[in-house]
Formats: structure tokens, sequence, C-alpha cells
């Protein structure tokens, strides 16, 4: 795993956090406890600050950026991930706002300034655009997004099963880290 400063400012990093070998975290990004960050992903916190909450997972090959401050982007986009947050593989995740147990879909793409409140699904290979608003405990999904319908009780209860199954996968991987030092 690369974890590395940019510009004196080096990734914080939670207790239980799993790191995959292959992926790599830079600059300003703070992982929460219980995060889990699997192979090929990269956090790059060389612009704008990143935080990502407890017990969140970045699945294989997600691209995580904020936005720098410029003159079409004043101020800056810092990118904010709640916690319980599943995100799914190849999904990129940019200069935006998600919630807490959210499920962003594989191979997702979220733009500058989004917005996803909590317990929301953003489907597979959706595109969410810039300052688009998702609103709780609905399913989103197309290119460009739409909002399709409520999520039922049963898809309610997958988004914290989801992220409390990467907690445990993590887990055991961190287990088998200990008995290869």
């Amino acid at each position: 795993m690369t974890i590395r400063s940019f510009q004196d400012k080096f990734p914080e990093i939670g207790n239980s956090v799993f790191i995959d070998d292959s992926a790599e975290v830079i600059g300003d990004v703070t992982l929460d406890d219980n995060v889990s960050v699997w192979p090929g992903t990269i956090i790059r916190g060389d612009v704008c600050s990143i935080a990502i909450g407890l017990g969140t997972n970045v699945q294989d090959c997600s691209v995580l950026h904020g936005t720098h401050d410029g003159p079409y982007s004043l101020g800056g986009f810092p990118l904010l991930i709640g916690q319980g947050v599943t995100i799914g593989h190849r999904a990129v995740v940019h200069a935006c706002t998600v919630g807490n147990f959210c499920l962003i879909g594989i191979g997702a793409v979220l733009m500058d300034g989004v917005v996803v409140e909590d317990e929301v699904i953003i489907g597979a290979g959706a595109l969410v655009p810039p300052g688009k608003h998702l609103e709780q405990r609905n399913l989103y999904v197309g290119s460009p997004v739409k909002k399709i319908r409520p999520l039922t009780d049963k898809e309610l209860s997958f988004l914290k099963y989801s992220a409390e199954h990467y907690q445990k996968l993590k887990d055991k991987y961190l287990q088998d880290s200990q008995k290869t030092d």
C-alpha cells in the first residue's frame, strides 16, 4: 500500500482500517475507524480534503478526488463521505458529499457539487451530473441519473448489512496480514 504525504499533509488513518497493498492514499485524507480500501483504489487528497466516515468501504479500482479552489470552482469542493457507505467497484466519486449508509453502484460516477442524502442507492453505471441533489431513501439509476422510487424496507436493511459485511471482511484481511508479518 502507498500512504504518502503531499505538501506537508499526511493521511490520518483511524483504528482497524484496512488499506490493500495496491491502493494509494495521498495527502489531505482522513479515514475514520473501520474503513476498508480495496485493491487498485486511489484516494488523492492533493487539491482538496477528503474525509471518509466510520465503517465505509471503497471497493476495487475506485477513484476518489476533490476539486481545487479556482476561478471555475470558487473555494473548491472537498469530498465528504459519511458512515457505512458502500462504494462499488470502479466508482468515481469526485468533489461531492455522500450521506450515511448509501450504496454507490459499480462503475457509477458522481461529479462536483453532488449531494447525496442518507440511505440512497445509486445504480451501477449511473452518472450523477454536477450539482445534482439526491433525496434520502430513494433509488436512482441511469445516465444521467433519475429518481426511480422510494427504497423498500428490505433495501434499507441491506445498506446496513453491506457496510457490516465489508467490516467483517476487512477484519479477516487484517488478521491474515498479521499472520504474515
